[in-house]
C-alpha cells in the first residue's frame, strides 16, 4: 500500500500542512520536525517523484482552483491568471471544484503534494472557513469570493453595488414588479442579493428573490416555474452569467417577449449576451484586472509573508442593452 502524506500527518498528530512544512523546511520548530521525521521513519514514507523534481521548481508553479469551468466568468479570469503567469515564466496548475467541498479539499491536499509556490482560490463558504482554520504551507489569494474578514488576500467586484445598480437601472426604467435569482453556494450571490434587496427598499420597493444551483439549467427551470405564475415579475435580476442563460431560455419557451413581458438583466459581458435579441444588459467585470490583480497580491505576499492582509476591491461597468429597455 502506498503511503501518503497524509499517513505521515496522521501518524505524527498534525496536519498534512504542518508535513509538508517540515520536510520542505518551513517554519516549524524543532521538535517538531523531529515529529514528523519520526513519522516519516515510522511509516516507511518517501515523497513522490513529482513532489521531489518539483522542490527545484516551485518558483515556477502556482495552482489555480476555480468553482466552475463552463462558467464564462471563470473562463476568462482562468486565461487572464495564466497570460500574467505566463509573462513571469511560471507554470499554472488549473482544477474546477463544481462548487464541491470534498473536490476542494482534495485539490489542496494536490497542492500541497505537488509543492505549489502558491494557489489563487474561488472557494465556497465552507472552503474559505476552512482555510481560516488550518492555513495551508503556502500563500493564497482569493478570488471572486473574499471569505472571512482579515484571513486571505482577495480580488472581488464590488458585488452589493452592482446589484443595487441594476435595481437602479431597472426603477428609472419603470420597472417596480422586479424578481432577483441568485446562486445559492458563493459569498458573491450573497452579496449581490444584498445589494439588490437594499437598492429594493430605498425604492419603496418589495424585494422577491429567490436562490438556486448558479448553472444554467437549474435555473431555467426555477425561472420557468417563476414566470409561468399569475403575478410573475416585470423584471429579473440574476446573478451570473449561466442563471441569466436560463432565465432567457425559459422565457423563451414560455413564449414571453422580452422585454416587452419581461425585462432580464444579470452578470458577465460575454460575447452571446451581445448577440441575442434584443441584446442582455448586464454588469461587465474586469476580469483581465481580477487576474493580473490575483496575480501581483500572490507575489508580494511570496516576498513579503507577513505583511497585512490585502482586499482589492474592483467596480463593474453597466453595460445597457434591449432586455431592459422601455419603450
Amino acid at each position: 500500500m502506498t503511503v501518503g502524506i497524509r499517513d505521515v500527518a496522521r501518524a505524527a498528530g498534525v496536519s498534512t500542512a504542518t508535513v509538508s512544512r517540515a520536510l520542505g523546511r518551513g517554519p516549524v520548530s524543532d521538535a517538531l520536525r523531529e515529529q514528523v521525521e519520526a513519522a516519516v521513519r515510522a511509516t516507511g514514507y518517501r515523497p513522490n517523484l513529482s513532489a521531489r523534481r518539483l522542490r527545484s521548481q516551485a518558483a515556477q508553479t502556482i495552482g489555480l482552483i476555480v468553482a466552475d469551468i463552463r462558467n464564462p466568468f471563470f473562463t476568462a479570469v482562468s486565461r487572464a491568471v495564466e497570460d500574467a503567469a505566463f509573462a513571469k515564466g511560471m507554470r499554472v496548475i488549473l482544477c474546477n471544484t463544481d462548487e464541491d467541498p470534498a473536490r476542494e479539499a482534495m485539490y489542496l491536499r494536490l497542492m500541497e503534494e505537488e509543492r505549489v509556490t502558491g494557489v489563487i482560490f474561488a472557494p465556497t463558504g465552507a472552503a474559505a472557513d476552512s482555510l481560516r482554520a488550518e492555513p495551508p504551507a503556502f500563500p493564497v489569494v482569493l478570488i471572486d469570493r473574499a471569505g472571512p474578514p482579515g484571513a486571505h488576500d482577495s480580488v472581488v467586484l464590488d458585488n452589493p453595488a452592482a446589484g443595487a445598480g441594476l435595481v437602479d437601472h431597472l426603477v428609472g426604467q419603470g420597472f417596480s414588479r422586479i424578481g432577483g435569482l441568485f446562486g445559492s453556494t458563493s459569498s458573491t450571490a450573497r452579496e449581490r442579493r444584498a445589494g439588490y434587496e437594499a437598492a429594493m427598499a430605498r425604492h419603496g420597493l418589495e424585494p422577491s428573490s429567490r436562490t438556486v444551483a448558479p448553472n444554467a439549467a437549474t435555473a431555467e427551470a426555477a425561472a420557468a416555474r417563476w414566470l409561468a405564475e399569475s403575478d410573475r415579475p416585470e423584471a429579473l435580476v440574476l446573478s451570473n452569467g449561466l442563471i441569466l442563460m436560463g432565465a432567457l431560455r425559459a422565457a423563451r419557451t414560455l413564449g414571453l417577449r422580452v422585454p416587452g413581458d419581461v425585462a432580464l438583466a444579470g452578470f458577465d459581458n460575454e460575447p452571446w449576451t451581445d448577440l441575442v435579441e434584443p441584446g442582455l444588459t448586464v454588469v461587465e467585470q474586469p476580469v483581465d484586472e481580477i487576474g493580473a490583480q490575483a496575480m501581483r497580491l500572490l507575489f508580494e505576499r511570496i516576498a513579503q509573508p507577513d505583511q497585512p492582509v490585502r482586499k482589492v476591491v474592483l467596480s463593474g461597468r453597466t453595460v445597457l442593452r434591449g432586455s431592459t429597455r422601455r419603450g
